[in-house]
């Protein structure tokens, strides 16, 4: 009897140890690292760390780095690197390099670069070069990124124009958003006070772009902000912030071609900010500021690339950015003027969104950003 026991107590012990394994690995599986630049004029620090459970939404703090209003930052491909922006409105502005320890949430500075453009507010590497818009400057950045995921200084500026019909939103040049093409071989950029979208070549991983080869032109007036693509790389999807509205594109080889534009921003506010689609390309996101501030839902059709309106989101006030976790089960906001970021729920079949209530305060987030722990 006394063997029998000992028996059932370890069988008992060893389920135990199995299910808390098991449990523990359950939830692992599940953990992003979350990453969330700010803007430093509150309490803020800079940027910020978090273990995100895209099962059950619930956010751990990390860590946190001091750095300058980074307001926008992104992960290298490996994810071993972080470049974050400076945004500032002087000779300061910078692009900054981070080693990055996805497990822990740590951020160690590597080296910082002068933008040569005023107020950065977009960032974007293919693994070998970096780029930033400059909003304020009117100008993108290149930087070569050395061996060790640190930045050399930046060794070429483009210049956007003004040309729109907007005196005070478009009198002076702003670039807003800078991107690789899903095939590498094009680099693009929002000319927001010429209404176009600029491209350019690179043709192999290690040369800089090539001058001007087209340029996509918007409605006067439409103020071009951020450039996302469908994973299957055959759409791309344009927010322009004055006009508020959507532009979907077919893509082939560089070229954007224009088949819908659809409003967003049904009240006029002119502050139409990001986009994103969702990760199985079923549903389109876009967020408003200003007024009435929320994500306008589109779905997607699957054929011809284009939109319908399905829905309207309220969230806090001014969701500048937004992300969605890559299982699609949420959808997190970027509320900079309510101090939080907000976690919403998403329903993947009709891709509308139900606030969780799991709201992470903090001061003036305005980017977040997703590392899967695999």
């Amino acid at each position: 009897m006394f063997r029998l026991v000992i028996g059932l107590c370890a069988a008992s012990m060893l389920s135990s140890a199995c299910t808390t394994r098991n449990a523990s690995q359950q939830r692992a599986e599940h953990e992003l690292t979350m990453l969330v630049g700010t803007y430093t004029s509150g309490s803020s620090k800079g940027i910020y760390t978090f273990r995100f459970n895209e099962e059950s939404g619930v956010a751990t703090p990390l860590s946190e780095i001091e750095v300058s209003n980074p307001s926008y930052l992104t992960l290298s491909p490996d994810n071993r690197f972080v470049y974050a922006v400076s945004e500032e409105n002087d000779s300061t502005a910078a692009i900054n390099a981070f080693a990055f320890d996805k497990k822990k949430g740590t951020l160690t500075l590597l080296n910082k670069q002068r933008t040569k453009g005023e107020d950065p507010c977009y960032v974007a590497t293919d693994g070998k070069k970096v780029l930033t818009a400059n909003y304020s400057g009117g100008t993108m950045s290149v930087f070569p990124i050395r061996y060790d995921g640190s930045l050399e200084s930046v060794d070429t500026l483009f210049q956007g124009t003004a040309s729109g019909p907007d005196p005070d939103r478009q009198a002076t040049p702003h670039i807003h958003c800078t991107l690789f093409s899903p095939d590498g071989n094009y680099i693009f950029a929002t000319d927001f006070s010429a209404d176009r979208i600029l491209r350019y070549a690179v043709h192999s991983k290690e040369e800089l772009p090539r001058p001007l080869a087209e340029t996509v032109n918007i409605q006067p007036g439409s103020g071009p902000r951020h450039l996302i693509f469908s994973k299957d790389r055959k759409y791309a999807y344009l927010i322009n912030e004055l006009s508020g509205k959507v532009i979907a594109f077919t893509y082939s080889d560089g070229r954007l071609n224009e088949i819908q534009t659809i409003v967003a921003d049904t009240i006029q506010a002119r502050g139409s900010a990001d986009i994103h689609l969702s990760p199985d390309g079923k549903y389109l996101y876009a967020s408003n500021r200003l007024k009435e501030d929320g994500i306008a839902i589109f779905e997607v059709n699957p054929e011809k690339g284009t939109l319908a309106k399905v829905g309207y989101q309220l969230t806090g006030l001014h969701p500048r950015h937004f992300n969605i976790t890559p299982n699609g089960k949420f959808l997190l906001v970027a509320c900079r003027d309510s101090n939080m970021i907000q976690v919403f729920e998403r329903d993947t079949v009709s891709g509308l969104l139900k606030n969780t209530g799991k709201n992470i305060k903090m001061s003036k987030p305005v980017c977040i950003q997703f590392a899967e722990n695999k």
